[in-house]
């Protein structure tokens, strides 16, 4: 498809109505590029929206966000100066809904009204791009798609030999404000060591001491502060790109014994990886409930067996609840499998964006993008209007896949090999990137009449 010229806009649909579908929504306005946003709830915020009734925000009534309002605030859009370091959900959605008022973003979001099915038309229909069944039924066309549905509503459930008789449910489930409550009294196991896994094996072991909550982990973990030296800790580094990342990861990695990091500490299994080999868990209250015994740190689970649960050291103890905090699927229920998907969440695209050879479609927002997400996903929707109003083009085909090697080294070629990090980037070297290099480099293609398809 080519690149649009500068007179004529490309009609744009965007799938959902969260950070990312935002964020793309509001750039799009800015360059007068003419846009609707189908969302499937009847509100915003997707996973910042606490009891979704689409099902897709895996918020708890507790939670907090880990990044500090700093590093969270989209650019042009401050968070209030009022808010907490790090905010309580209720005030992120407050955020959003205050960013969307204030560019006028619900005027082109069309609520209850999801899109069933995309198909790329893919030269059958002399309009071209893409024709969209919505949740009314209403069969619609558009010349470019965007996709920005989210990465953190499918839950992925860790497989065990054998089988549990009590209750199990995933972290994403733990949303009803009466949980908590019901929980008392039980014996609890959590299965995962990420930041929902100790958040809510915190909450759960304070509630009471007649509540008994073990932690399961595979694999060990950093656990990092979320303050140092009385500041929000990730306000205190950036990665530059003027040095070889391998060397910042070291130096990083040389502080830890600072922090006293290492979960081994707290009765944990050892990280069989150096730290920034994997994404790290902030908590600064689970060492402590480790180190209090309110918190019973165990190894992996190798069966179930009715409410017993045996370990891979050999000891085994009955539960009543187990607790799957274990990530997310990343899944596109719009798409034919055989178009597009994404097998144990790995999603090759051109500066996480592009799928090489289909230039009418975007992806907005999956990725791990440490240390923020917010500033993230505007860098790319500056991309994506750039695109769409023929100031930006893509480079062809094979020089996309060889960006999307080299790019999958430097951001994830040292990470473990799991699902889990198939997205990982880092948030200061891929903005750079994009503003410094991509951008101006897609402009002098666009100009130079580079746009046409490979």
């Amino acid at each position: 498809m080519p690149t649009h010229s500068r007179t004529r806009r490309p009609t744009t649909a965007i799938i959902g109505a969260g950070i990312s579908g935002l964020t793309t929504g509001k750039m799009l306005s800015d360059y007068g590029v003419p846009y609707t946003c189908f969302e499937s709830s009847d509100r915003i915020g997707g996973n910042w929206a606490f009891g979704n009734p689409n099902g897709h925000s895996s918020a708890y009534r507790s939670l907090h966000i880990d990044t500090s309002k700093e590093r969270l605030s989209f650019r042009d859009f401050p968070m209030p100066d009022h808010y907490p370091d790090f905010p309580h959900h209720t005030q992120i959605k407050d955020y959003l809904e205050s960013y969307a008022e204030a560019f006028d973003l619900k005027a082109n979001i069309e609520f209850r009204n999801g899109v069933q099915h995309a198909r790329r038309l893919d030269g059958e229909d002399p309009r071209g791009g893409w024709e969209i069944l919505d949740q009314a039924g209403a069969t619609r066309h558009f010349d470019h798609l965007v996709v920005a549905n989210g990465h953190h509503w499918d839950p992925r459930f860790a497989e065990f030999p054998g089988e549990f008789s009590g209750v199990s449910i995933h972290s994403h489930h733990y949303i009803d404000p009466r949980t908590p409550l019901e929980f008392f009294g039980q014996r609890i196991l959590v299965v995962g060591l990420g930041n929902s896994a100790a958040d809510i094996a915190v909450e759960l072991s304070s509630k009471s001491l007649q509540t008994k909550v073990s932690l399961s982990t595979r694999s060990g973990a950093w656990i990092v502060p979320k303050y140092v030296y009385g500041k929000p800790a990730d306000t205190m580094y950036r990665t530059t790109p003027y040095l070889p990342l391998s060397w910042q990861r070291k130096v990083m990695q040389l502080a830890q014994p600072m922090n006293g990091s290492n979960g081994a500490l707290y009765g944990l299994k050892e990280p069989n990886h150096k730290f920034f080999e994997a994404h790290p868990t902030q908590s600064v209250e689970l060492p402590l409930r480790l180190g209090s015994g309110d918190v019973i740190p165990k190894p992996n689970i190798s069966r179930l067996d009715g409410s017993t649960v045996h370990f891979e050291d050999g000891t085994s103890d009955d539960f009543d609840v187990i607790v799957y905090a274990t990530g997310y699927n990343i899944t596109f229920p719009f798409f034919d499998r055989d178009f597009l998907s994404a097998p144990d969440n790995h999603l090759p695209l051109y500066k996480r964006m592009y799928k090489p050879g289909i230039e009418d479609l975007t992806f907005v927002g999956f990725a791990q993008a440490t240390p923020t997400l917010f500033p993230f996903v505007e860098s790319q929707a500056r991309l994506v209007a750039a695109h769409l109003v023929g100031e930006y083009a893509l480079p062809d085909v094979a020089e996309m896949e060889r960006v999307i090697r080299s790019d999958e080294e430097k951001y994830i070629g040292h990470v473990l090999k799991t699902a889990r990090h198939t997205q990982q980037v880092d948030y200061f070297i891929y903005e750079h990137d994009i503003r410094a290099r991509e951008i101006p480099a897609g402009r002098a293609r666009a100009h130079a009449g580079a746009g046409a398809p490979r």
